[in-house]
């Protein structure tokens, strides 16, 4: 907008005729003290003002408005009629107009003069704008960093206070942060600690899973530089995600020497135990089915179901004494996986007969779904049927109520899947992650069914050495899937 000041009503209205017929927006002051009241008030891109006016002339109202900061920077015309003599033109510009015109006033001369001046007003305005909002902006992020900073010297400084060995790795996986700790296991804080020869690399294992952007979890020994012995550790390195960004990584190394030792012992010791145990009931075993032979020679002898009973709970503990031989072959890396040119349908069907021909008593009713895998394919026929049968007897354990199992199999191009259902008791959400832990067991079935909690865990070892997947689907009172798959090649 406009404003116009002269204390003459026919200039006034001669000139707002004039702007108004070029669409400017024109307001009117008939003195300096109303122009001063209306500028504090509204908002002007230009004023055109009289020099000769009654009380204060326009340079007075001129050097006024300059004392302002809301006025002092808006462009002034002056126009003057009597005043033009070049002492009076002076003093204009030196009171703050950036432009005096005499009169007569050629109109499109002060046209084009009002259009550019109001124009560069607009464009100072919109300038003037725009660096207020840079000024915000940086304001902003300078007060972000300076936040971000205290909350990273926080984070820092709670790392220092752990236990464990602690570090952060930029989105690339760069180090750029170690604790302490670090440096009793390294002598630089870019380079990963020295991992034992038998052990796989750090920075190899760190870069499969950043590729995928997943966790890495590894149980690895690290030399320590003042002893030199080599402890173990569990590292554990974690993606930290904004929004669906990776911003960096946070890792640390746990000493569990102590526990690996505890586990170390036990492991032999279970051995030892299995071993021992099995010879002397591989002859209790041998001498009962004689006996049963020989009671059942004789039709009328009821001895006979009790020695088939016997032999029966021989067996169960033959399995157990099996399993925890399994257990301590894999600890002890020595669990031996046969690969060979086999036919996976065969075996399938092998094993849901086994299951049929035990449990003949319990009406057990096996359905077959999905593509039958029917093809020659490399893998251990006896450590996959042990996986299958571990599979539906569970299923059939802890489904008491409905006997109806799903063996479903899916093949693509890569690896075959073989999944097995039952309509049981079902595994709570929380406690799915956790069953094929050694020795795990979920505690609403732990005192209804008998079990150790190793069949699943020896499953697990028995996939993984086949480069396969393990898993589970479960809802509590609807059932279970367990399932796992075999790569084709």
């Amino acid at each position: 907008m406009i404003l116009i000041v002269d204390d003459n009503q026919n200039n006034i209205y001669s000139l707002k005729r004039l702007l108004e017929s070029r669409d400017f927006q024109v307001d009117t002051a008939n003195s300096g003290e109303e122009a001063l009241g209306k500028a504090l008030k509204n908002n002007y891109a230009l004023i055109i003002l009289d020099v000769q006016m009654p009380d204060m002339d326009g340079f007075e109202v001129a050097e006024t408005f300059a004392g302002y900061s809301k006025t002092k920077e808006i462009p002034i015309i002056f126009l003057s009629a009597v005043n033009t003599e070049k002492r009076f033109i002076t003093r204009g510009y030196a009171s703050g107009g950036i432009d005096y015109v005499t009169k007569p006033i050629d109109p499109e001369i002060l046209l084009l003069k009002v259009k550019t001046y109001y124009n560069l007003q607009e464009q100072n305005l919109a300038m003037k704008k725009t660096q207020q909002s840079l000024e915000l902006e940086v304001k902003g992020r300078r007060e972000s960093q300076v936040s971000m900073k205290s909350r990273i010297d926080y984070f820092h400084l709670m790392l220092e206070a752990l236990p464990q060995i602690a570090f952060t790795l930029n989105e690339e996986g760069k180090v750029d942060f170690v604790n302490a700790r670090w440096y009793e296991y390294s002598a630089s804080d870019k380079e990963f600690p020295e991992t034992h020869p038998d052990d796989p690399n750090i920075q190899e294992e760190f870069e499969l899973c950043r590729k995928m952007g997943k966790a890495l979890d590894l149980e690895v020994r690290i030399r320590n530089r003042g002893s030199g012995d080599y402890r173990y550790h569990l590292l554990r390195m974690s993606p930290v995600h904004e929004g669906n960004t990776l911003k960096n990584w946070v890792g640390t190394f746990t000493d569990i020497e102590d526990q690996k030792k505890v586990e170390k012992e036990k492991d032999e010791f279970l051995s030892i135990a299995s071993h021992e145990l099995k010879t002397p009931l591989t002859s209790i075993k041998a001498y009962i089915q004689l006996l049963e032979r020989k009671l059942k020679l004789d039709d009328s002898c009821s001895e006979a179901g009790f020695v088939t009973k016997a032999l029966t709970q021989i067996e169960k503990l033959n399995t157990l004494i099996n399993d925890l031989l399994d257990v301590s072959k894999i600890e002890n890396g020595k669990l031996k996986i046969n690969k060979k040119p086999a036919n996976l349908e065969t075996v399938i069907h092998n094993s849901i007969e086994t299951i049929l021909q035990t449990h003949e008593e319990n009406n057990i009713r096996i359905e077959r779904h999905g593509t039958k895998p029917d093809m020659i394919m490399p893998f251990d026929e006896i450590r996959i049927e042990q996986v299958l049968i571990n599979f539906l007897s569970n299923a059939i354990k802890y489904s008491p109520k409905k006997q109806h199992i799903i063996v479903t199999t899916f093949v693509d191009d890569d690896e075959v899947k073989v999944s097995v259902t039952d309509f049981g008791i079902g595994i709570p959400d929380f406690k799915q992650e956790a069953v094929f832990s050694k020795f795990y067991r979920v505690e609403e079935s732990s005192l209804q069914f008998q079990g150790m909690g190793i069949g699943l865990y020896i499953c697990s070892e028995i996939i993984k050495q086949h480069h396969g997947t393990i898993g589970l689907s479960s809802k509590i009172n609807e059932g279970s899937t367990f399932y796992f798959t075999l790569p084709l090649h």
